[in-house]
């Protein structure tokens, strides 16, 4: 069943198939033998295999489970480098990412500083790069700007960024400007840049941090808490000094839109978890606008409305134009100035929705050929295609296809190409890209990244070169596993199981994110009603019957732009489904959200 039925057929390679995920069956065991019911075993064994560790600190997330910021590598030098950068009255760099990880790092920065140091906001410098013009990391423009600054920052402190890039830190050194790196992106294999003061990255190898799946924003808020006791020890701050706690909502935030791991993390369950019990008292303006824009319906948030509605909106306006807007209406400090802002980010994911379908559909023409001839990767070169998008449409081709892919498009640098790569589970990217670097150094002077996303940068002239480095490198670590687009389930639920109060007993295991899927399940439905919805019709409204009940189902882009439905009433389809609340004017009810269907 799992194995395809003849490799020569692209069309074969290229069908989904529902699967029953694999199960660990001694956590399963383990699980029910500990309190947990038969659908929470089932939930928990096949997301977390091979986990012996204690299930509380996964199924009871308590920030009591965050390690002490002291273990962190260069955790106490940064620390006290910020410290006396606040003590002396230094101007101060805050220069960060442009995604929703660098954002939210740059707000807990920046709000520690101001709110809890008493830094004068004049004295602090935001350097947030431009995703088109500048590029990624401690770019060179950015450092030409922060050099440009009247007066000048004496200390910059770089969040989700750093890691790789020691020729612009030395630049910043040599001209008197410290950097203190706080990252968590694989470093080099030659290890920390050399000219940086300090450099905290839970990936470090003499790292005694426990996990090294935290996001930047999270290492960031380690930092800025050491440096808290670090001015509390020195006689700076009194001991009564506000706790950072406040700032694990844009933690929370940052996390689940960085698609880091929420699987054997009790640091990420933690922090996502407290996080979200803060947002959800909308007592930050950004909060509460988008609330209001996403309707009272959509209180309180889970995570997926992080990662679905807040996460595209500000990474829209990163991918698109300079990254401000974002910080700014995540800073407002009232509704009007955020709701405005919002205007700004919303208008900007429409443009990003649009650009995106067009680059999606020119990708997968162009993938065609490695389809056809069952390469392991896809690597396709948009010749039009815009550098903000990239991430987002190899997350497409991965989804369509199985297997890893990288979406590359025209860099600001003449001669150059830039691109961004999506991973599949089984392929650690970013070691991939390193032994695309042994095989063709030329052909890769820059990358970045971790297992399952990753950034390059590559010599248009070197295009062919790549490629075929990176697909040998890809195929050494894949070997001969078989691709094809996989939906994995947790099997079938009872017709009694379909109800709001199973959907309470899978959210008590959540959060759900990267590494912990989402509750999927799959079965067998007779499609009593169904009528195409949305602007384009590309939607399915439908009502399915199991057993002697019958259910709201929405099947989002089941269908392209003047297609017809395959089946129709009367007709069984086997369904991928998740289970959701539908809230509309104070009424709940389930309903199914359809994955993938097909006829039974």
């Amino acid at each position: 069943m799992n194995a395809i039925r003849d490799p020569n057929d692209l069309n074969e390679r290229l069908r989904p198939r529902i699967l029953p995920r694999p199960r660990d069956a001694a956590l399963y065991a383990r699980a029910q033998r500990e309190g947990l019911s038969e659908l929470q075993a089932r939930v928990l064994a096949g997301r977390l295999p091979g986990y012996r560790g204690e299930l509380d600190p996964l199924v009871s997330p308590s920030l009591r489970h965050l390690a002490h910021p002291e273990k962190l590598a260069d955790g106490r030098r940064a620390a006290e480098r910020i410290a006396q950068a606040v003590v002396d009255g230094e101007h101060i760099g805050i220069l960060t990412d442009y995604d929703v990880d660098g954002i939210t790092s740059h707000v807990v920065i920046r709000r520690t500083l101001h709110e809890l140091f008493g830094v004068p906001e004049a004295k602090l410098h935001s350097l947030i790069g431009h995703r088109i013009h500048d590029g990624y990391g401690i770019s060179l423009p950015l450092v030409e700007r922060a050099l440009a600054l009247k007066p000048r920052p004496s200390l910059v402190i770089t969040a989700d960024c750093g890691s790789s890039d020691e020729p612009r830190i030395a630049r910043l050194a040599a001209q008197g400007i410290e950097v203190v790196v706080s990252d968590h992106h694989a470093l080099p294999v030659e290890g920390p840049p050399p000219s940086a003061r300090a450099v905290v990255n839970p990936t470090r190898d003499d790292c005694d941090y426990p996990d090294p799946t935290i996001a930047g924003c999270m290492v960031a808020w380690l930092v800025m808490s050491l440096t808290r006791s670090v001015l509390i020890e020195w006689g700076v701050l009194a001991q009564a000094t506000p706790k950072l706690s406040p700032w694990l909502s844009y933690v929370a935030l940052g996390t689940v839109a960085d698609c880091v791991s929420l699987g054997g993390s009790p640091a990420n369950r933690a922090v996502v978890t407290h996080g979200l019990a803060l947002i959800n008292r909308m007592e930050a303006a950004c909060w509460r606008a988008m609330a209001q824009r996403l309707g009272a319906d959509s209180v309180p948030f889970d995570a997926e409305t992080l990662g679905f509605q807040m996460g595209p909106r500000i990474n829209a306006r990163s991918r698109l134009d300079d990254p401000y807007a974002a910080l700014h209406f995540m800073l407002a400090a009232d509704d009007v100035s955020a709701a405005r802002h919002l205007d700004t980010l919303d208008q900007d994911n429409q443009s990003r929705k649009a650009i995106e379908a067009d680059m999606a559909e020119e990708a997968r023409a162009l993938a065609m050929p490695a389809l056809s001839a069952n390469e392991p990767a896809v690597v396709v070169f948009l010749e039009d295609g815009h550098a903000g998008v990239q991430g987002i449409v190899a997350s497409r081709l991965v989804q369509a296809y199985g297997r890893p892919a990288l979406v590359l498009t025209p860099a600001a640098a003449p001669g150059m190409l830039t691109g961004s790569g999506r991973s599949i589970e089984g392929l650690h990217l970013r070691d991939a890209l390193q032994r695309t670097f042994e095989l063709a150094p030329e052909a890769l002077p820059r990358f970045g990244g971790h297992r399952g996303a990753a950034g390059v940068g590559v010599p248009a002239e070197q295009l062919d070169a790549f490629k075929a480095a990176f697909l040998m490198a890809v195929a050494e670590q894949l070997g001969e596993a078989e691709l094809y687009p996989r939906i994995l389930t947790d099997g079938d639920l009872a017709p009694e199981q379909l109800s709001l109060a199973t959907l309470e007993e899978l959210q008590a295991v959540g959060p759900f994110g990267r590494e912990f899927d989402p509750p999927l399940f799959q079965g067998e439905f007779v499609v009593e009603r169904l009528r195409p919805v949305g602007a384009d019709g590309t939607h399915l409204m439908l009502e399915l019957s199991l057993g002697a009940v019958t259910h709201r189902a929405i099947w989002f882009r089941a269908l392209t732009p003047g297609e017809v439905p395959a089946f129709g009433v009367g007709d069984r389809l086997r369904c991928a489904y998740k289970l959701n609340r539908n809230r509309w004017r104070g009424r709940e009810n389930l309903q199914l959200m359809i994955e993938h269907a097909e006829q039974g």
